[in-house]
């Protein structure tokens, strides 16, 4: 990477960063454009070249911290050698809610924030170009012992029932605290994947 684009990159990271950190602590509604310029220590114009709008930024934010919660489950589960889809796609749920107790600003910031349909666009159908989630999580799928039918349906289930659910048992442990509700979680995932299998290879 040439000095213009590293410059320009720590640009767009510190106008991200700082948005971040001010939409977790002050609110989206609550900040403006001239606050997270201001706060980067960059022109307002350079913000343009890199976003739409304040609404923008949030979108990238969204996608990339969701994108890395998924990216170091995905390195821990390659770490561990799990294998079977069912396994692993439990551990990656497991790790991410895990990571998600660690930080609950995050938590509140992408639920508030993700909306099924961009997260569909970016896990499900692979839109981002720097996003390998999708075609991850279809290695997966290809590599397991059963076939699947309606792959798409069951990952939108999965992502969908863990996102909520995990969301208001860490949260306000409704029914009960995450830690002992992950059990049925985890059996309602295996129902879903099971629910999804069309025979063995």
């Amino acid at each position: 990477m040439g000095k213009v684009e590293e410059n320009k990159k720590q640009k767009r990271d510190a106008l991200l960063n700082t948005a971040y950190e001010l939409f977790t602590t002050k609110g989206i509604h609550a900040t403006a454009i001239s606050d997270i310029v201001k706060r980067a220590g960059v022109a307002k114009g350079t913000f343009y070249l890199y976003f739409r709008d304040k609404y923008d930024v949030k979108n990238n934010l969204v996608a990339h911290k969701t994108h890395e919660l998924f990216y170091r489950a995905g390195a821990a589960m390659e770490t561990a050698q799990m294998k079977g889809l069912e396994d692993q796609l439990i551990f990656i749920i497991d790790h991410i809610i895990d990571d998600l107790m660690k930080d609950l600003p995050l938590l509140n910031f992408i639920s508030k924030n993700l909306v099924m349909g961009a997260l569909r666009a970016t896990l499900i159908t692979g839109k981002d170009a720097d996003n390998d989630i999708y075609e991850r999580f279809l290695s997966m799928v290809e590599e397991d012992i059963y076939h699947y039918q309606d792959v798409d349906v069951m990952l939108f289930t999965i992502v969908e029932l863990a996102g909520s659910a995990g969301y208001n048992s860490i949260l306000y442990k409704e029914p009960v605290p995450i830690e002992e509700y992950k059990p049925f979680l985890y059996r309602t995932v295996r129902l879903i994947i099971g629910s999804h299998r069309a025979g063995q290879k």
